[in-house]
């Protein structure tokens, strides 16, 4: 099992449930609402210390209320939170809505997270570790800056970029495997061309990787779909969980790590280690 440092977003999240979304100056009644740790960089340490890695995030929250419940739910799922930082103002802030079929609409306002730095602790964390996770809800000098670190340490860097933007060439060069949807793929086709491990989530078909070893593909997993906020962090923390295991299975885990999540309200759904193995246990065994 490897261990994991995340640099990443924190937010709370408010997910409303409702039968379908509303139009433009509609107003509907919804089915239910609760709050939570998100943010894709929580998302994916959270799930990365539930697959059983030792797990380090880096980030920032605010001064306000916010801040102890979502560094709570990091807390009670493993991770190590030394290096966030603390700093005047607010928590980062997601409004989430979910429809009936699971799908959701997402608006983000970044409060902390756009002040997030590294100190010395995040820096010693980011050496140590054998992998590196990074997305881009933070500035990108700060995504470089950990690449750049990690690089010079021998720890292997992922990458999910989301949302998505241009890469910088540097910040290419640094990668060793790059985590992206087909929207994604398609968008940074040039970028992600030149990363040697590249692993993409095609929603219910499943996932494939592409790396030095060939190309594995991992099938659709079928699951009773709740809500798909967190599956896509889910997979990702799971694969650099699990990134010293042969390509085939570690995909199959993260793949699994994703479905299971989707079958839970909320972006901080990820199963333990125990719950993919009996999933997928419960699997074969059909």
């Amino acid at each position: 099992m490897a261990s994991v440092v995340v640099v990443g977003s924190i937010n709370l999240d408010a997910v409303t449930v409702c039968e379908r979304f509303p139009r433009p100056g509609e107003t509907i009644a919804g089915v239910s609402v609760s709050f939570g740790q998100g943010g894709k960089g929580a998302n994916q340490a959270r799930s990365a210390a539930r697959s059983g890695a030792e797990t380090v995030f880096v980030g920032a929250v605010g001064d306000d209320a916010a801040a102890a419940t979502v560094l709570g739910s990091l807390t009670a799922a493993g991770v190590d939170i030394s290096p966030v930082r603390r700093i005047p103002g607010s928590t980062g802030f997601a409004n989430v809505t979910v429809d009936g079929s699971g799908e959701n609409h997402i608006i983000v306002v970044p409060g902390a997270n756009a002040e997030v730095t590294l100190d010395d602790t995040g820096r010693a964390a980011i050496a140590a570790a054998d992998v590196l996770l990074l997305q881009l809800e933070i500035p990108l000098r700060v995504v470089l800056d950990a690449a750049r670190i990690a690089r010079a340490n021998a720890t292997t860097v992922l990458l999910n970029p989301s949302p998505v933007q241009a890469l910088p060439d540097e910040l290419v060069a640094l990668l060793d495997g790059v985590i992206v949807n087909r929207d994604e793929a398609r968008t940074l086709a040039g970028s992600v061309r030149r990363v040697p491990h590249v692993i993409t989530t095609l929603g219910g078909a499943g996932a494939r990787a592409t790396g030095p070893e060939g190309t594995v593909e991992s099938p659709g997993l079928t699951v009773d779909v709740v809500d798909t906020t967190g599956a896509g962090d889910a997979f990702a923390g799971a694969l650099a969980a699990n990134w010293t295991l042969p390509p085939a299975e570690r995909l199959l885990r993260a793949n699994a790590a994703g479905a299971l999540t989707a079958t839970a309200a909320g972006a901080a759904a990820a199963p333990t280690a125990s719950e993919v193995d009996a999933f997928l246990d419960e699997r074969a065994a059909r």
